[in-house]
């Protein structure tokens, strides 16, 4: 068999092969639904994504007999660097099914990163954890869903043939609309909120900017002393806000107020996946207009939250236990109304019991799993 051989990526023909592998090793897959090919360019792109204002990286394919086979990132952030010093990242890993191909990928981030500094290589991350985390190893033929990725079923058993091993699980839950049931008697709801001290409302689109702002700096807090955190920047959150105001349904976002102060968050957005499932990767030529017309007209039944969190002051506090359920509470009208059937809430800590006790309370069941690996470079 030929010899395999990785190179880095350093040129727009490189990137494009790069984005393209995916579709060959997966169309088809009942879990799989391309990205969009311009999107996944702006996230690879160091000009256009804030992440590289703290962070360098290198992308490698993998070759043989000139032909992709595989890709690799490798990455090193300095936010990351702070809070867990000597760690490196990989990610945006696939390849073809020969455990070959993923030794030679993971030599080679490896490599570099020692070069650059790290003692260990942490992953998959696309970038970091704010984006794409982990490895799919259960749940292959369930939904695909917005900003997490898809792996084939041998890729897990390859990476750990390559010498990394598991560092944590991460989980996501589907809930389904018949499934979906409030904590607690809605009179007791009401009661918590009879005072005034706390008030539920959505997302006021005329001040977008200032609540999108809101939600994630309650995020960087309620999430700060979490395993694996990463703070969302300034440039982040500012492009965070442009990338997701086509998606926002400003009812389908949960502000919870405690004493006029933002405490909690909860955001509910329309599945992407589902309404590009035919797109391959492409919004040209007329795919733009399907695209506008699936949104605007409320055609999708599935959704995601990938962002909820309560801030550090009230947790383990009643007041704080009771924020949550206010928020699906909030929340379920107007999915019901909207013709959602369909809820993932991802990414959750397999260790985040308090968390998961919450999703499981509303009626979320766990339906695929990702794993995040480690290796000593040392």
């Amino acid at each position: 068999m030929a010899q395999i051989e990785v190179l880095p990526v350093n040129d727009k023909a490189g990137v494009k092969a790069f984005i393209a592998l995916p579709k060959r090793l997966y169309r088809g897959q009942k879990g799989y639904v391309p990205p969009l090919d311009m999107e996944r360019d702006e996230v690879l792109s160091t000009s256009k994504n804030p992440y590289f204002t703290h962070a360098k990286a290198q992308l490698f394919v993998a070759k043989r007999d000139g032909k992709v086979v595989g890709r690799i990132s490798a990455q090193i952030c300095q936010l990351e660097q702070k809070l867990r010093p000597g760690t490196g990242q990989f990610g945006w890993i696939d390849a073809e099914d020969d455990p070959a191909i993923y030794k030679a990928l993971i030599d080679a981030a490896a490599q570099w990163l020692k070069a650059n500094g790290a003692a260990r290589m942490v992953g998959p991350f696309s970038f970091s954890s704010n984006e794409e985390t982990g490895l799919l190893v259960d749940g292959f033929d369930s939904l695909p869903m917005l900003m997490m990725p898809y792996h084939a079923p041998y890729a897990g058993g390859h990476i750990e043939a390559a010498g990394l091993v598991k560092l944590k699980d991460v989980i996501a839950y589907d809930l389904d609309k018949t499934n979906y049931k409030p904590v607690g008697s809605s009179r007791m709801l009401d009661k918590l909120q009879a005072d005034g001290t706390i008030r539920m409302r959505g997302l006021d689109m005329k001040n977008y900017t200032r609540d999108l702002g809101f939600i994630l700096d309650i995020f960087n807090d309620a999430w700060a002393d979490n395993w694996g955190m990463i703070p969302f920047t300034a440039d982040e959150i500012a492009a965070a806000a442009k990338s997701m105001k086509p998606l926002i349904d400003p009812d389908l976002v949960v502000i919870a107020e405690v004493k006029g102060k933002p405490a909690g968050m909860l955001v509910c957005l329309p599945n992407l996946m589902e309404a590009i499932r035919d797109f391959d990767g492409s919004l040209l030529p007329f795919n733009v207009f399907k695209l506008i017309w699936r949104l605007k007209m409320n055609k999708l039944k599935t959704s995601r939250i990938p962002l909820m969190g309560i801030r550090r002051e009230h947790h383990g506090s009643v007041l704080g236990a009771t924020l949550l359920p206010l928020m699906f509470d909030r929340l379920k009208a107007p999915f019901l109304k909207r013709g959602l059937e369909r809820v993932e809430m991802s990414w959750i800590l397999e260790d985040n019991q308090p968390m998961r006790r919450v999703i499981e309370g509303v009626g979320g069941k766990v339906y695929k799993t990702y794993r995040i690996y480690e290796k000593s470079l040392a």
